[in-house]
């Protein structure tokens, strides 16, 4: 069993390139995560880490090494997996990605807490593209295009966009009746946090029409600051249907451009390809399937 908590603590020094995040997530110190690190370089006789003061990168020998400790413990998490099934219940720690739509996905998250109260959930909640395999994630929510043949993924469902603004901002504004007009109002925009760059707003143009810049008002890189802000009557957002769907019923907001937007964004649930579907994945799966509203 030490060598086994040994291999757990390499495999996670190795995603995380922290000693102290990977005792955080082992609940130990991460001096006890060095001295475990050094000792088995001492027992193998070969460099496991290169070291700095800034950064922990894999050797050519421990690139190698983390390849086969992935595997074993993967043969851990199925063995353990089919005692939970003969015993009947889904538990342990599960290791969740997901983008920053705390409205949205929390409810969902709290239902599946009460439901299975033996698994544990560590979320990250954040809109950066974590890398599922390298950063040690059980799974996550993503939408868009999945391209990664690393990943097993599952699709939840899919949401229109729309253009929305308070009906008071649009009666002392105008209500635009073609993109070109949105220059003369206040644009509330997101910006991926990953590339800096500002998310399109995907308006049908004609091929000879000039390409619309748009004002940038007000900037955020997550997007349900945008959704207070255009109920304050700041000016025209972006937004998923999902995020402003019962202010749009309330009255409380109004499209525009419709005939000029045509954008859906599909949600999806990705996990490694090379991990065993233990029980506690695979309800956590079904459950996002049957509870996720978009």
């Amino acid at each position: 069993m030490d060598s086994l908590n040994g291999i757990s603590m390499f495999v996670q020094v190795a995603e995380t390139r922290s000693f102290t995040e990977a005792g955080r997530i082992l609940g130990v110190s991460s001096s006890a995560v060095g001295k475990s690190i050094a000792r088995m370089e001492e027992r193998l006789r070969v460099r496991l880490f290169h070291r700095s003061t800034r950064s922990i990168t894999l050797t050519s020998e421990g690139a190698l090494f983390l390849e086969r400790c992935r595997r074993i413990l993967s043969e851990v998490d199925a063995a353990e997996a089919e005692l939970s099934d003969a015993a009947g219940s889904p538990r342990g720690r599960l290791r969740v990605g997901a983008p920053q739509l705390v409205n949205l996905l929390m409810p969902i998250f709290d239902s599946f807490m009460a439901r299975y109260p033996d698994i544990d959930l560590d979320i990250d909640m954040s809109d950066r593209m974590v890398d599922v395999v390298e950063e040690g994630f059980d799974i996550v929510i993503r939408t868009g295009e999945q391209t990664d043949s690393r990943l097993v993924a599952r699709r939840l469902g899919a949401c229109p966009h729309v253009l929305v603004a308070t009906p008071g901002y649009l009666k002392q504004h105008g209500t635009p009746t073609h993109p070109s007009e949105l220059t003369r109002h206040a644009c509330l925009q997101h910006r991926f946090p990953a590339t800096g760059k500002l998310e399109r707003w995907p308006l049908r143009r004609e091929e000879t029409d000039p390409e619309l810049v748009l004002p940038e008002t007000i900037t955020v890189n997550t997007i349900e600051p945008l959704a207070y802000s255009v109920l304050q009557g700041r000016g025209i957002a972006f937004l998923p249907a999902f995020l402003v769907r019962d202010a749009l019923d309330q009255g409380l907001l109004q499209t525009v451009l419709d005939d000029y937007l045509d954008r859906t964004v599909t949600f999806w649930i990705l996990w490694p390809a090379s991990r065993y579907a233990s029980p506690k994945l695979r309800v956590f799966i079904d459950h996002m399937s049957q509870h996720l509203r978009i």
